[in-house]
């Protein structure tokens, strides 16, 4: 009889303890964490398809009236630098940090970043190196006449435009702030190879610009050339700036070039945009 009750008892602990599991596991649902959108567009310019990751903060609404500043992100690609440097913008656009204001950023995906973000090249090695060197003057077409209108169309943007590059990509953004400047008003320019064709870039005198213009230039511990041309850089700009361009450089003693982006543009956003209520 006393081992009837006690398995009696048993039973129903076992029975309890398997709802009381069933209740806490309960039934899981997933759906996609989403951040943006991809979008792929033709560009008559360089003959190809070519994919955009575009941020969107979450207050973006398409029927709204609210506007955003575009941030465009060289090596934008979601394998490159599109996610981490999202959560930057996304976390110094939060009310309680409010470094920047809420911005769409729209990363554009690599096909062949050394066909385009070098100008030509004389010199030999650099042309074994990238043999399908030279055709930034294209891509900047690119981003002049179908990549902003087309951005300007179907989202709701305001005029102020950023570009960030890094590597090949600084050298590119240095290009466009030489050749058009008014192209965009912030450049952001990290680690820029600009040894491209023995430094042929910083012989030229920078076109004079229209719109007011902010630029941080950041370099890490590169090596003398990497750390001595984005100085000269800086040199050249302001011995060249007009009352309405705003320079900054910083140097980051513990970064290389592998590391310096993350938190270089992290500094370029405190330094280039005044703190604004959201």
């Amino acid at each position: 009889m006393k081992f009837k009750i006690y398995f009696f008892i048993c039973l129903q602990l076992l029975i309890v303890h398997q709802i009381n599991g069933q209740a806490k596991t309960g039934k899981t649902t997933k759906q996609p964490l989403t951040i943006g959108e991809t979008v792929t567009i033709h560009s008559n310019i360089l003959d190809e398809d070519r994919i955009l990751n575009i941020y969107l903060p979450q207050t973006y609404k398409a029927n709204a009236t609210t506007t955003y500043p575009v941030i465009y992100l060289l090596d934008g690609s979601i394998e490159e630098d599109f996610i981490h440097i999202t959560g930057i913008v996304q976390f110094g656009s939060f009310s309680w940090v409010n470094m920047l204001p809420k911005s769409i950023v729209v990363g554009i995906a690599n096909v062949d970043r050394r066909r385009d973000f070098t100008y030509p090249t004389t010199i030999a090695q650099d042309k074994k190196d990238f043999p399908s060197t030279g055709s930034s003057k294209k891509f900047i077409e690119f981003i002049e006449t179908e990549l902003q209108p087309y951005i300007d169309a179907n989202y709701k943007v305001t005029e102020e435009k950023t570009i960030i590059g890094q590597s090949l990509g600084g050298l590119l953004a240095t290009e466009i702030l030489y050749t058009t400047p008014d192209l965009f008003d912030n450049y952001i320019i990290v680690s820029p190879s600009l040894w491209w064709d023995n430094q042929s870039i910083l012989k030229l005198k920078p076109k004079e610009h229209i719109t007011e213009k902010k630029i941080f230039i950041g370099v890490g511990k590169e090596g003398d050339i990497m750390e001595r041309d984005a100085k000269t850089l800086f040199t050249t700009l302001k011995a060249n700036a007009k009352e309405n361009t705003k320079l900054h450089f910083k140097f980051f003693e513990k970064q290389d070039h592998g590391d310096a982006l993350h938190l270089a543009v992290y500094k370029a956003f405190e330094m280039l945009f005044e703190k604004q209520a959201n």
